[in-house]
């Protein structure tokens, strides 16, 4: 990946896209964020790059354009395209029954009403595919996000993925996770849940190997993606960023240090498949740029063309958006225009969606305030790191959008 001087050389103003910085600079300055960067290419050239704040303001190290953030949800495309490497082998077809796979999904039971020992449920046997996990259309649903009873259920038998790296495995917190009662029935619903997680799980019963093997094998490996994994090595803690959580008041708390006694770095026994990734601007924009390559990145095929372009078109039934599928809670993505593909958003109107951008665009976020899309139309890929939690804090993604999209002049 090269980097340009000449933004005017594949067809966007070097002073528009200025207008990022000060952008940033206002986020960093009113508290709102500790530190932040952006990274946007244009046609495989690096057109913007730059960084405001500090990584550690503990010590006072700035931020730097190598530095490491915790994507959290940024990890879900990722295994969704892993996924995708193993279905171009014939492992497995999209509609396939996860059961086949994970046969404690056999006897799924679909929740009807009630609570704790008084629930209500009927059996929905083995109705759950593949597609629903990749889609959110599974029936599961997050403990934490889900505010009814099956949401309780869930945090009451400890079904959490993302907060048990220390703790059990993956099969494990799999087969408890399939112990709950689904929220919908699949294929009725969207819902942002713990589908990719139990996609990791499947993953690995069909490669027949851990998780973060196969994303090395398939995806860290040939990209070059040296500095993405699901542990941060002790030699590498000393570019973490810190982790805040934004309070009631507006003000920012740490929560997790930018140092190796970071729970990060600490071996872990868990992956999260949908949420559990570390990574760089720089080895995410690679993953990107394999995306609007439609699986190929300088040289190196990680999907099939038709695999990768099928796999960002929206999969919700009836080309429906969000809006009329979807749970009316905060995601990654707004609603209104947007579809879902089998990794990650996709518009599908425009104008509908009421933001700058493509029909086409694929995009995905994580809970700490970090984002990403591709644009196949203009050629854009964009990525911003930053951390905060939650997401839904700021409006950064529609306004990184903005300020990109209006530096277009070609």
């Amino acid at each position: 990946m090269n980097t340009t001087t000449r933004p005017a050389a594949v067809g966007m103003s070097k002073d528009r896209l200025a207008r990022i910085g000060p952008w940033m600079e206002g986020y960093v300055a009113s508290g709102k964020l500790a530190g932040c960067m952006t990274l946007i290419a244009r046609h495989g050239q690096i057109v913007y790059w730059d960084q405001r704040g500090m990584a550690d303001e503990g010590t006072g190290r700035p931020m730097a354009a190598d530095d490491i953030f915790r994507i959290y949800s940024m990890t879900k495309p990722i295994v969704s395209a892993a996924a995708m490497a193993l279905f171009e082998e014939g492992l497995f077809q999209l509609d396939d029954p996860v059961a086949r796979f994970l046969p404690e999904f056999g006897n799924s039971q679909l929740w009807l009403e009630g609570e704790g020992e008084a629930m209500k449920t009927e059996p929905v046997g083995d109705a759950m595919k593949i597609w629903h996990l990749m889609t959110h259309t599974s029936g599961l649903v997050y403990g934490n996000r889900e505010p009814g009873e099956v949401g309780r259920a869930y945090q009451a038998a400890g079904v959490d993925f993302s907060g048990s790296r220390n703790t059990g495995d993956l099969a494990e917190m799999t087969r408890r996770c399939a112990s709950m009662p689904l929220r919908w029935r699949p294929g009725t619903r969207w819902e942002y849940s713990v589908a990719t997680d139990v996609l990791g799980r499947l993953v690995e019963v069909v490669a027949g190997k851990p998780l973060a093997e196969v994303l090395q094998e398939r995806i860290f490996k040939p990209l070059g993606m040296t500095d993405t994994g699901f542990q941060l090595p002790k030699t590498k803690a000393q570019r973490l960023t810190a982790l805040f959580q934004r309070q009631a008041d507006g003000s920012r708390k740490e929560t997790d240090p930018a140092s190796e006694l970071s729970s990060w770095a600490q071996p872990i026994t868990l992956a999260s498949g949908g949420g559990g990734l570390v990574s760089t601007a720089a080895d995410y924009l690679k993953f990107t740029e394999m995306l609007r390559g439609l699986g190929e990145y300088e040289g190196a095929r990680t999907l099939g063309r038709k695999t990768a372009a099928y796999m960002m078109r929206n999969h919700l039934p009836g080309n429906a958006d969000l809006t009329s599928m979807g749970q009316p809670v905060f995601s990654e993505t707004s609603y209104d225009g947007i579809g879902f593909s089998l990794a990650g958003s996709v518009v599908i109107d425009a104008a509908k969606a009421k933001a700058l951008c493509s029909e086409g665009e694929f995009a995905w976020g994580g809970a700490a305030s970090t984002g990403f899309w591709v644009d196949p139309a203009e050629g854009i890929c964009a990525i911003f790191m930053t951390q905060l939690l939650p997401s839904s804090s700021y409006p950064i993604r529609r306004e990184l959008r903005t300020l990109t999209y209006q530096a277009l002049i070609d």
